[in-house]
């Protein structure tokens, strides 16, 4: 892509050329667009040799690095970030490089953050998304503190919120989001007891269907009790016509996609603005939803909405 000062993009160098095959002289031709005639002949001739593709910009990727870092060194770097979690400032002295080196290193491989990393075992953390809408539910509940009337401390201050007033409880916050699209539903609940989380898994699959998403083969979830042992959780996976699954013990990362759209909901939503009663916040759900849904960029799917990745959507949902 040219960069925002270019003189020429790929339709510009095209009226380029197309002047130039018209018999004008490039000298002219290159005066008129504001462009020296050394990059006006470039461009030609890059035309004459490569036709169309030649008019693109390319890679400024050297072909061959002579000094790139041995792969012995680098597979050393890789080995010491994985078994110690050092840095590249500890990793350096240990081989003799500098830390500016491991770190390009790491970024290669992609171990330069330790959010990359399971902690435990060291593995790099694949993402991996299922292929069709529906193939896999993700289902999490994020319990952020209710908000007494008059507001809580982001409105009054900590000193006045600590000054005799109990705390309020929690709102348990339970989300479903698709796999596939990242297309999000959450509902506001008082528990996550079985009954609720049943209903609501049944209110997220109508949800689902509205936008096209017609079938739920899978539900993943967390291992809390509601969800292994309850029948009524189970029953409602039946009548859906969806089975279940657990994640590993302490490894999050299974859930990932619906446990980091708890962070947006919680940055967006639940303390985007200091609401002064717990029943504002509840209502301004649905329009954060809407807006995820519907509007909010997703640097996953490429900078687009998740509704777009929804197999033929209704009307209403465009």
């Amino acid at each position: 892509m040219s960069h925002r000062n270019a003189r020429l993009t790929v339709h510009g160098r095209r009226i380029l050329v197309e002047r130039v095959r018209s018999g004008r002289p490039v000298a002219h031709v290159a005066a008129e667009m504001g462009i020296s005639r050394t990059t006006a002949h470039k461009w030609v001739r890059r035309w004459r040799a490569e036709g169309e593709a030649g008019l693109h910009d390319r890679s400024s990727r050297p072909h061959r690095t002579p000094h790139r870092t041995p792969a012995a060194v680098e597979a050393r770097v890789c080995e010491l970030r994985q078994a110690r979690k050092l840095g590249p400032a500890r990793i350096g002295p240990v081989l003799g490089m500098p830390a500016s080196t491991v770190h390009r290193v790491l970024v290669r491989h992609g171990l330069n953050r330790l959010a990359y990393i399971d902690r435990p075992t060291g593995d790099i953390i694949r993402r991996y998304e299922r292929d069709r809408p529906g193939e896999l539910i993700h289902i999490d509940v994020k319990k952020p503190g209710r908000i007494p009337d008059g507001g809580g401390w982001r409105t009054r201050g900590r000193q006045a919120t600590r000054a005799g007033r109990p705390g309020a409880g929690f709102d348990y916050i339970h989300s479903a989001v698709d796999d596939h699209t990242r297309l999000a539903y959450s509902e506001v609940h008082p528990d996550e007891k079985a009954a609720t989380c049943a209903d609501f898994l049944r209110r997220a699959a109508a949800f689902f269907a509205t936008t096209g998403i017609t079938r739920i083969e899978r539900v993943l979830t967390d291992n809390a009790w509601s969800y292994r042992k309850s029948a009524l959780w189970k029953q409602a996976l039946t009548d859906l016509g969806a089975t279940g699954k657990l994640t590993r013990p302490y490894r999050p990362q299974t859930n990932g996609k619906v446990e980091r759209f708890n962070r947006t909901l919680l940055d967006e939503w639940a303390y985007q603005q200091p609401y002064t009663t717990n029943d504002q916040r509840t209502a301004a759900l649905a329009d954060f939803l809407h807006t995820y849904n519907h509007h909010r960029t997703h640097t996953a799917l490429g900078g687009q909405p998740p509704i777009t990745r929804v197999n033929n959507p209704p009307g209403q949902y465009t």
